[in-house]
């Protein structure tokens, strides 16, 4: 189909700029900004007078709960739910149920995501059996099945030997190792980041060292083996300055945070509110600004959603039982442009961390508005503001910390491989 995107203001996050232009796509490529090509007639119109036409969102972690989970979200909600918030590439986890580590697991799980014709589904393999952190599993067929990286979601490997067996292993075919910097031991029984909330609270707490010990012992594999790294939910200012100290050294490193490590900290748990168990816990003003000022000069890559659909009774609990997660799918866009303004960051730079800069990680060419490029886009208002209803979700999770929230920007119309996935009424 033939689409014109007609007086949009084009934000390109790369070149850092925003223009007021026309948008032409055809047999699911961009074919031309601002000027129509030749004989060109469009099939459909939007009207984005007044909005933005931003790249199609990447978001590096999103819990699609298939297979295993359907009882807390489908993947039809969830794909819905992306739409909806502008997210046309995803990665998932492998902490499904069975784990993503046979080839016929992630075969399945691509299939079903195209049949929908909606964001395009990136799966992360599991890079122990079981993510049990024993025998490695067989990442070149995995890779042939589909999978981008491979990782342990949440579950740390407590074998050093047996970490650094899997990076050589994935170092030798060129693929990139995801893991969440969390010491096992250290973070073991934690519910809330030490500190005094946590002792005010009587909550069992996670130090920043269980971070920080993660990444040193990641750090000293990576000049071991050579691999190539991407780091999972950074939360805290030591890890950022560790991040960054690696970077300069030249180590091959990328790192995202979670959108809600953006904008909250351990004070906002406030009493026992068990929406606000996360993992990695929530942390102290100190660290979150840290995280700001990381994403701002780029030594922070990307902003993730960490979408985690839970059923209502998972955070019916007292906060220590609580599930931890949050859904973030539908967020993602409106707390980015909210710390843009809080921070006072240029909305272009602020989109980069969930457009090109996501994708960059990816090795894929999305996150981007050219001529000759893939038709993922979104249309936006950045004017516009909306309520978290819980109700109003398209997501089958109805969990998050920003429930009542009012935030800026709202999706208007999502645009995936050429075709409108989604408009808002």
């Amino acid at each position: 189909m033939k689409i014109q995107i007609q007086n949009g203001t084009i934000i390109d996050p790369i070149a850092g700029t925003e223009e007021r232009k026309d948008v032409f796509i055809a047999a699911g490529r961009i074919v031309g900004i601002g000027a129509a090509p030749a004989d060109f007639n469009a099939a459909k119109v939007i009207d984005a007078s007044g909005l933005h036409i931003a790249p199609g969102f990447v978001d590096l972690s999103a819990r699609l709960r298939e297979p295993g989970f359907e009882h807390k979200a489908t993947l039809e909600s969830e794909m819905a739910a992306a739409m909806a918030g502008g997210v046309t590439s995803l990665v998932c986890p492998p902490d499904t149920d069975p784990t993503l580590d046979e080839p016929g697991l992630v075969e399945m799980l691509k299939f079903r995501a195209q049949k929908l014709h909606l964001a395009h589904v990136y799966p992360l393999g599991a890079l122990t059996m079981g993510l049990k952190g024993e025998a490695i599993t067989e990442m070149v067929e995995l890779t042939e099945a589909g999978c981008v990286g491979f990782s342990q979601a949440d579950n740390p490997i407590v074998d050093t030997r047996t970490l650094q067996r899997a990076l050589q292993y994935a170092t030798t075919y060129g693929y990139t190792v995801w893991l969440r910097p969390q010491d096992a031991f250290m973070s073991k029984g934690g519910v809330a980041a030490s500190g005094a909330v946590a002792s005010r609270l009587g909550l069992s707490g996670v130090p920043v060292s269980a971070e920080t010990i993660a990444l040193h012992t990641i750090f000293e594999l990576m000049r071991v083996t050579g691999a190539r790294v991407h780091l999972s939910h950074l939360s805290s200012a030591a890890g950022v300055e560790l991040v960054r100290a690696a970077k300069a050294e030249g180590l091959a490193v990328s790192c995202d945070v979670t959108i809600n490590h953006v904008h909250l900290t351990d004070i906002d748990i406030g009493y026992f509110d068990s929406q606000f168990r996360l993992d990695p816990p929530l942390r102290s003003q100190r660290d979150r600004d840290a995280i700001r000022a990381a994403l701002a000069d780029g030594t922070i890559d990307a902003i993730c959603s960490d979408h985690t659909p839970l059923d209502d009774d998972e955070k019916l609990l007292p906060f220590a039982e609580a599930t931890p997660g949050a859904t973030g799918l539908e967020l993602l866009l409106s707390l980015t442009v909210k710390w843009a303004r809080e921070a006072n960051v240029p909305l272009a730079k602020a989109l980069a961390r969930i457009t090109y800069a996501p994708a960059d990680v990816l090795k894929l060419p999305a996150g981007r508005i050219a001529t000759g490029a893939i038709a993922d886009l979104c249309v936006f208002d950045a004017a516009g503001e909306w309520r978290v209803d819980p109700q109003k979700l398209k997501s089958q999770g109805r969990n998050t910390p920003f429930l009542g929230y009012e935030l800026p920007a709202r999706v208007r119309a999502t645009v995936v491989g050429g075709h409108v996935a989604y408009e808002s009424r």
